[in-house]
């Protein structure tokens, strides 16, 4: 490999991953626009809970369930292997979910693994399929009620909590 092809690689891989970043943040804001700069319009995903196309897929994520008010996708490493307009990733994840169970809140973590073939079309890189794999999963219980403070410590003016709406980091990306 020479030196442009080395270059035009590590591009390639970091664009990728920006990608998948950016797919990460629009899913836990429930954010069509980044969700679909991600894939493309034919894509396929496969969640095991849900199969089915990109326009399937999206509204099934956008707005999401109201039993499901946060998430939180925190991604791994990720293996890329390119073959010139193609690519397959594999990348860790590890995701945060509060759920609604009806009596109260739980806060549930899950990891696994996403299975993406990768296209790159007018030089653009997106999703072409998604699989996810599930490794483990762990229910910790009743969540932990905000309107108190942060470990005892009352928060000093509005709560600076995370949700899928509204919260401050809209603002800050504005």
């Amino acid at each position: 490999m020479n030196s442009n092809e080395e270059l035009s690689a590590i591009i390639a891989r970091d664009t990728i991953r920006d990608c998948l970043g950016r797919l990460a943040r629009g899913e836990d804001r429930r954010d069509a626009t980044l969700i679909s700069g991600c894939f493309w319009g034919d894509a396929a995903v496969d969640f095991g809970i849900f199969t089915g196309t990109f326009d399937e897929y999206l509204a099934w994520v956008t707005p999401g369930s109201p039993s499901i008010p946060v998430t939180l996708h925190t991604l791994g490493q990720s293996l890329i292997e390119l073959d010139d307009d193609r690519a397959t990733v594999e990348t860790h994840v590890t995701a945060y979910h509060r759920i609604d169970v009806g009596t109260e809140e739980h806060d549930v973590f899950l990891g696994g693994r996403y299975l993406d073939r990768m296209a790159r079309r007018e030089g653009q890189w997106r999703i072409a399929h998604r699989t996810m794999l599930y490794d483990w999963m762990r229910d910790l219980g009743v969540s932990v009620d905000w309107a108190q403070g942060l470990m005892g410590i009352p928060f000093l003016g509005a709560p600076t909590v995370g949700s899928a709406n509204g919260d401050p980091s809209e603002a800050f990306f504005r």
